[in-house]
């Protein structure tokens, strides 16, 4: 809107002749008044050459005196209530928050800064569990998120609580899991202040989120949270941070002590000093208890075009040997995996499984293809790449052959299209949800059958490969056992109901190969950022989701040091889970490359630690696997499992040798 104001310089400047009644800024208020939308009309401007003011003083008085208000939040005050007797915090508006969002856990380390949220969370019944590390806090909410279809919550303390949270963040962004992460943070009025855990938490976060907010009043917590949760669940899922002031968190009259004077002030400094503290309360609380809508705002999940669909449906039809990749993006929602297991059962190509969708076809489907997949690539004449990457994985897109029609589907652009053009290029790059795809893809492809001589070469390949890595596992190693029957022990053993958790290098890589998880959403695994450490917080997160589920972490004996002591966890917390730990007293996924390469064992040497003893040192109860018990496996194994059905979290130590089995893999 633009104002008028038809009135005479002189007549409101009211001042003395040949003076400036705003020196050296006349300029610069000018242009801030402009900018604000205000000008004259010039016809009204007194032209007497006895004046050289240029602005209106009174209107800028006015102008500064309503921005000042704005401000300090005195215009906010006028519209809402505030409360000062109200024994309600902001911890309760979270909770509110989260349980309108169906939020069932709330990962945590405990920490002043937060604390009322989790006691309002615990009121609400929400379950709130907390952990030996903020890492594993976040890991255990990216369970969450993976196997539940909605956003999982971690909540940690200000400062290094929040940096303890970096690994496992940007974990969860590479792996597309929408995970909220909350954050305590200090008083406004004593951020920059020396105050306690005082650091830029939004700077180190915003590299890592899709958003980030810090909450300034109460009033923001629930259209802020809302906002976040929504974004994080959008197009592609990610993590999102929201920063609570501790001041936004506690009752009004615990802030008013904490940051009013205590006494009457005296002097005229310490009055304006202590005006500007009340306001600023005042202000932190106004309109803290009105009535707001708590419940999800829309998810925008992006979709391929009917024509898309179309020229998809044509280019399948006419292939001869078409290969289907599926990456994790097929296990979002909305897609239930049940409808998409079934749609690819119609479409009857064959599949590779990569990621959370391992296990999507079950154990033994005629279509599901474990191995030789670069040769297979370079055989297809057409590919769908749903949800997979032309990264390191697909080794940036040079194991596509040039001669295969690609079509690539995925929700984010940027790894919908990486590397393209230099090693690979679509046909189609279609820019949606992966799942979603497939079933109209399928719809569309009523009554085309995939020539079955195709998928019966690539599974009498697969088979071959597989009794040569069977033939493997049967030869003895230098000492120990060999990882590679005990791998194989443990997968013929494993109930349907079982879920894996992958946590490791080389003893993990071979468990890709021979481990088989039931059915969908039974594989959790950290995903394109390698992160080691995830075993403890998604094996929680899982045994919390799936409490009927026999949940199984496959350890390397380097990566179990990060969460070994989220026994204390599993016990407390009455999550009982069976932890195989493959213990070769090696960095090996490091050392197969770094001794050949560079001639030097240098930090790669580990010991063959006791590491079952420190499970039961914690609660757990713990196993020793040798050489002496190759005959004996099985019944070991089954001991184990019946100590997690009695309810004990249990550790299985395997003390095992080295094979050749994974030579030549790489690990950068």
């Amino acid at each position: 809107m633009r104002w008028w104001f038809p009135v005479s310089l002189r007549a409101v400047a009211r001042t003395e002749p040949g003076r400036d009644p705003f020196p050296a800024s006349g300029a610069a208020c000018w242009v801030i008044l402009c900018q604000q939308g205000f000008t004259m009309d010039p016809a009204t401007v007194s032209t007497s050459s006895s004046c050289n003011c240029t602005l209106f003083p009174a209107v800028l008085l006015v102008m500064a005196l309503l921005m000042a208000a704005h401000k300090l939040g005195l215009l906010c005050q006028l519209w809402h209530k505030v409360e000062p007797k109200s024994p309600r915090h902001g911890g309760e508006l979270v909770a509110e928050v989260l349980k309108a969002h169906r939020v069932r856990y709330l990962f945590t380390l405990v920490g002043g800064h937060i604390s009322p949220i989790l006691v309002a969370s615990e009121k609400l019944g929400i379950r709130v569990v907390d952990t030996r590390h903020e890492a594993t806090a976040v890991f255990a909410a990216d369970a969450v998120a993976r196997l539940s279809g909605t956003v999982g919550v971690a909540a940690v303390t200000a400062g290094p609580g929040v940096t303890n949270t970096i690994t496992a963040v940007k974990n969860a962004q590479m792996a597309e899991s929408p995970v909220l992460l909350i954050g305590g943070a200090a008083s406004r009025l004593q951020k920059g202040r020396g105050a306690l855990q005082d650091i830029d938490q939004m700077s180190l976060l915003r590299p890592l989120c899709k958003f980030c907010a810090s909450v300034q009043t109460v009033r923001e917590i629930v259209p802020v949270l809302r906002r976040a949760i929504a974004t994080a669940q959008s197009d592609t899922p990610g993590p999102v941070f929201v920063e609570f002031p501790v001041d936004v968190l506690y009752p009004y009259h615990l802030v008013e002590k904490e940051l009013t004077p205590k006494g009457s002030p005296k002097t005229f400094i310490a009055k304006a000093m202590s005006w500007y503290q009340h306001n600023f309360l005042r202000n932190l609380f106004a309109g803290a208890w009105e009535t707001q809508d708590l419940f999800p705002l829309p998810v925008h999940v992006p979709q391929a075009t009917a024509k898309q669909v179309q020229q998809c449906v044509e280019l399948v039809s006419r292939a001869k040997k078409p290969i289907i990749l599926l990456g994790s993006q097929v296990t979002l929602p909305p897609t239930p995996v049940k409808e998409l297991r079934a749609a690819l059962e119609d479409l009857a190509i064959p599949c590779f499984l990569g990621g959370m969708a391992r296990g999507m076809l079950g154990r033994d489907s005629p279509l599901h293809i474990h191995q030789n997949r670069r040769e297979a690539l370079k055989e297809a004449d057409v590919v769908i790449l749903a949800g997979s990457v032309c990264d390191f994985r697909l080794s940036y897109g040079r194991v596509l052959s040039r001669y295969s029609k690609i079509i690539a589907v995925n929700r984010n652009r940027s790894q919908l299209l990486l590397n393209s053009d230099i090693f690979w290029k679509p046909q189609v790059a279609i820019q949606g949800d992966a799942s979603s795809f497939l079933l109209c893809l399928s719809r569309g492809l009523k009554g085309y059958s995939c020539p079955q001589d195709w998928a019966a070469s690539l599974k009498d390949n697969d088979h071959q490969k597989e009794k040569a890595n069977r033939e493997k596992a049967e030869k003895p190693t230098e000492q120990h056992l060999n990882p590679l029957k005990v791998l194989h022990r443990m997968d013929a053993l494993l109930p349907e109901n079982s879920l894996l958790v992958l946590d490791g290098g080389d003893f993990v890589g071979s468990a890709a190969y021979i481990v088989q998880p039931p059915g969908p959403l039974c594989w959790l695994d950290p995903g394109a950022f390698g992160t080691l450490g995830v075993g403890g917080g998604f094996a929680l997160g899982a045994k919390l989701c799936r409490p009927d589920s026999e949940v199984w972490i496959l350890y390397g004996d380097g990566s179990l040091g990060y969460s070994i002591l989220e026994f204390d966890t599993f016990v407390r917390h009455k999550t009982p889970v069976i932890a195989l730990v493959g213990n070769d007293a090696c960095w090996s996924q490091i050392a197969r490359e770094q001794v050949p390469m560079l001639g030097s064992n240098v930090a790669c040497g580990l010991a063959y630690l006791d590491y079952h003893t420190v499970a039961e040192g914690l609660g757990g109860r713990g196993f020793l696997l040798t050489r002496q018990d190759e005959g004996n496996l099985d019944n070991m194994l089954r001991a184990a499992r019946e100590q997690c059905i009695q309810g004990h979290p249990v550790l299985i130590n395997a003390l095992i040798g080295r094979t050749n089995f994974r030579d030549g893999s790489i690990s950068m």
